[in-house]
């Protein structure tokens, strides 16, 4: 027996405003993305692209529909449990990379660990290993502003792997950089996708980048236009 995927959305949609402003950004989104899959999301502006990513991200709930993760129904819980849930089982990565400007490379990393309560030393323990993973262990004592954009990046993948997530959902993460370090990043979530077998999730707009991923999910008018599977290499 196949078994069960690790996220699935039935008939999401989701509404906002009321009476005759009323948006209805999704119309009844059909998703499942598999444990260990990295799944590309594309589509126009106004698509429902990023609204279905807040709603996986538990960001946002649906106006109806399902969501479940492992099983569990996630429209059903409350804000403090999907805080939760989050901070178990999600990590994030944005295209503008969202560090604090005057700490280091590794207090950066550190801080999801500092919000579940972990001690100092088990928090520097998981933030080096996290910075070695993405190849940046010898810059854990760097400022952003010292380091380029694509190492800037890489610090934002390591603090979002570092407390082990299920699911990483990444929107946009090479908006901001140029084509060989929009590489070097696809390259990287790649490798953790292949060797962690974590679950990357990622919004783009570009083809190339998209191209790294092995389902493509292709949104329009609120709703999953088609699903394109790509071989395994």
């Amino acid at each position: 027996m196949a078994s069960e995927p690790l996220i699935q959305l039935r008939n999401v949609t989701k509404t906002f405003g009321n009476g005759p402003t009323a948006f209805q950004a999704l119309k009844g989104v059909d998703m499942e993305v598999n444990a260990g899959d990295f799944v590309a999301v594309m589509g126009a502006s106004g698509s429902g692209k990023s609204t279905t990513m807040n709603i996986l991200g538990c960001l946002d709930v649906p106006t109806s529909g399902e969501f479940l993760f492992r099983g569990h129904h996630v429209e059903q819980l409350g804000r403090d449990q999907r805080a939760l849930l989050r901070r178990r089982y999600l990590g994030f990565v944005f295209q503008g990379f969202n560090l604090l400007a005057r700490t280091t490379a590794l207090e950066n990393v550190e801080l999801p660990l500092l919000y579940r309560g972990e001690d100092k030393k088990e928090r520097h323990a998981l933030g080096m290993a996290a910075l070695d993973k993405v190849g940046l262990a010898d810059w854990w004592d760097h400022t952003p502003a010292e380091l380029s954009g694509g190492q800037q990046q890489r610090v934002a993948i390591a603090r979002a792997i570092v407390t082990h997530p299920d699911v990483l959902l990444a929107d946009e993460p090479t908006g901001n950089l140029d084509s060989e370090r929009s590489i070097e990043i696809m390259e990287l979530l790649s490798d953790l996708n292949r060797s962690s077998g974590i679950t990357v999730l990622m919004v783009t707009h570009e083809p190339d980048m998209a191209a790294f991923a092995r389902t493509i999910v292709h949104f329009k008018d609120g709703l999953v236009e088609r699903i394109d599977e790509r071989a395994v290499a």
